[in-house]
């Protein structure tokens, strides 16, 4: 079967500053094309989806330009300003650049966003229309109490296909289910909607998270949206500051098997890679 690491990041610090990334982490360096293809080569991946990192219009084209120049990358997640009245056009516009065709989805940090109904802003709605009719699926990265608007927005835009990284960013590490339970399940009980199994090691405790740790969490997320929704990520090189690539991509065969479709076919269908 073909793999495929449907959620990781590239970042240089020459070309961008990463200004989220603490001074002294031990993630504040440059991480190349060539440092993920020893990552994937090792762990037997095959292709990735690259993702968005910060909400700079420069970042999407070049990380579409890297696409085109690397087998390894099957498709991109960038960003646009959803607001804009001009975002049809701007979608128009990357699709037209070098490797415009990787472009397979948009993502906007929402959990920065101090409106937990950010999402169901007149302007913010407007532009996910956009985003649906230019054939592009949608990543929402949340925080667990913004996901009852992500669900509100889902079920207004029914030809918008929403995919929820790092399941919403559960409280793994106090072990708390509720509410997060309760709004998964509201948000999973609509079809245009799909999640993502990433993030979690660190959203546990980074220094002693076990398997065990992220179980509840996992289940929950193949009870509710079942392996045809779901798809794994790896969350490189985020996922460095708890776990290493193999040890991240190991978790989840633990957790949920070896399902194809968890590990290719769902990201293959939804980004149409």
């Amino acid at each position: 079967m073909t793999v495929v690491d449907a959620h990781h990041h590239l970042w240089d610090l020459a070309v961008r500053d990463q200004d989220w990334i603490a001074e002294g982490s031990p993630i504040r360096r440059d991480f190349t094309v060539d440092d993920l293809a020893a990552e994937t080569r090792a762990a037997g991946v095959d292709r990735t989806v690259l993702v968005q990192t910060v909400t700079v219009a420069e970042e999407t084209p070049e990380f579409l330009a890297l696409a085109a120049a690397h087998d390894l990358i099957a498709g991109v997640v960038g960003w646009t300003d959803l607001t804009s009245p001009a975002v049809t056009d701007e979608l128009a516009r990357l699709r037209e650049l070098p490797g415009g065709r990787f472009l397979k989805g948009i993502r906007h940090q929402v959990q920065g966003e101090p409106d937990p109904e950010w999402l169901l802003r007149p302007d913010v709605l407007q532009g996910l229309a956009a985003v649906a009719a230019a054939g592009l699926v949608y990543d929402l990265v949340v925080l667990p109490h913004q996901l009852p608007a992500c669900a509100k927005a889902a079920a207004l835009l029914p030809q918008l296909t929403f995919v929820l990284d790092h399941l919403g960013k559960p409280p793994i590490a106090s072990g708390a289910l509720d509410p997060w339970t309760t709004d998964l399940r509201a948000l999973a009980a609509l079809p245009n909607t799909v999640a993502k199994l990433s993030g979690l090691v660190t959203e546990a405790d980074p220094a002693h998270w076990t398997v065990d740790d992220l179980r509840p969490y996992a289940e929950t997320a193949l009870d509710t949206f079942g392996p045809d929704r779901l798809m794994w990520g790896s969350d490189w090189p985020v996922c460095r500051l708890a776990a290493s690539y193999g040890q991240v991509l190991d978790a989840t065969r633990q957790l949920v098997g070896t399902d194809t479709r968890i590990f290719g076919a769902t990201a293959g269908r939804v980004y149409d890679l």
